[in-house]
């Protein structure tokens, strides 16, 4: 079932966040209330097929929880992890879930007989903080979302920036050290080969073996998997100054790509989230906010601010929901036009 033979009819929404671990739905109504929401674990590792029936069941929960049914659903927005296929709603490959092909948009458009909106899980948290978070008002939206890789998105005049059929935005991707380590994607230099909280943990962990930090070889030891952004945190607040400093230099690789976007879209507000930014926030945002400005011409310096994300889990799933919203209006317009 496609979207053009699907009509959006009342003011309620769903907005669907599918993470590596956790799935999250939320109903709202059209002032994006929450009515109605379900939290459960993702248990990827159980297939395509029952993975989108667990998801069908996380929605009508939600739904119920709400008072409604299926058929007052307007239009449900899915964020999604992977490359995707935007028109046709397919997830072509999502490692985390072990998931490949995924028709995630024709299985839920036949069991809620309403538009399904795919959006990529990123693109979908910057476009919630762009409506109802730190960068609400604001004409154009840049965000970065250090994590285990390091995820971007940009709204531009109130479009979010997509490829002609897929997401892209790929800013932990850009190259900011030519000759620097190699990255998963197999390039050299990226910015989420340097930056990331894996990349940060790493170079932690080298410095509590060599007995550089003291504090985090005593709250985590040397194993890299123990080593978590509060972690960090605490590290730091302990008198570890070499974490300290390892923070600032990623912090300052960020600071590169940022204005190297800064160039390119002249955002209004520049958005930092993940678990990074909200362990430390102050130090974080003041640090990248200090390293853009380094790296943009003088006219573009004071034409941006730097914030930390306001919205933690909602702003996907606030996103993904507005952003269906947005989309699928759009799309009944288009055709109210034509039949015209």
């Amino acid at each position: 079932m496609s979207t053009d033979s699907v009509q959006p009819k009342s003011g309620y929404w769903a907005g669907f966040d599918l993470g590596g671990t956790k799935m999250l739905a939320k109903i709202f109504d059209s002032q994006y209330k929450t009515l109605g929401k379900k939290r459960r674990k993702t248990k990827g590792h159980a297939g395509v097929e029952l993975g989108l029936e667990r998801m069908a069941q996380t929605i009508h929960q939600a739904l119920e929880e709400a008072g409604l049914t299926p058929a007052e659903l307007a239009g449900i927005g899915v964020g999604c992890p992977g490359p995707l296929d935007l028109e046709q709603g397919i997830i072509f490959e999502a490692p985390n879930l072990g998931w490949y092909n995924a028709p995630v948009k024709q299985v839920l458009e036949k069991e809620f007989g309403c538009p399904v909106i795919l959006c990529n899980d990123v693109d979908a948290g910057v476009y919630g903080e762009y409506r109802f978070g730190a960068a609400r008002g604001a004409s154009s939206t840049l965000g970065i979302f250090p994590g285990t890789g390091i995820g971007g998105g940009a709204v531009y005049r109130g479009q979010l920036i997509q490829g002609s059929k897929s997401s892209c935005m790929e800013i932990g991707h850009i190259k900011v050290l030519p000759e620097g380590p190699e990255c998963g994607c197999g390039q050299h230099g990226c910015l989420e080969a340097l930056a990331s909280r894996l990349a940060i943990s790493a170079a932690a962990a080298q410095a509590a073996y060599r007995g550089d930090a003291p504090k985090l070889r005593s709250l985590a030891g040397t194993d890299l998997s123990d080593i978590r952004s509060g972690i960090l945190a605490s590290s730091i607040k302990g008198g570890d100054e070499s974490v300290r400093k390892i923070i600032l230099r990623a912090a300052e690789y960020i600071g590169i790509a940022a204005g190297n976007m800064v160039h390119t879209l002249s955002p209004e507000v520049i958005v930092l989230g993940g678990g990074l930014v909200e362990a430390m926030p102050d130090l974080f945002v003041e640090a990248v906010s200090e390293a853009t400005r380094h790296n943009v011409m003088p006219t573009f310096k004071d034409s941006f601010k730097v914030v930390a994300a306001q919205l933690g889990d909602d702003s996907s799933v606030m996103g993904v929901a507005a952003w269906a919203q947005k989309v699928i209006q759009e799309q009944s317009s288009s055709r109210i036009k034509t039949q015209v």
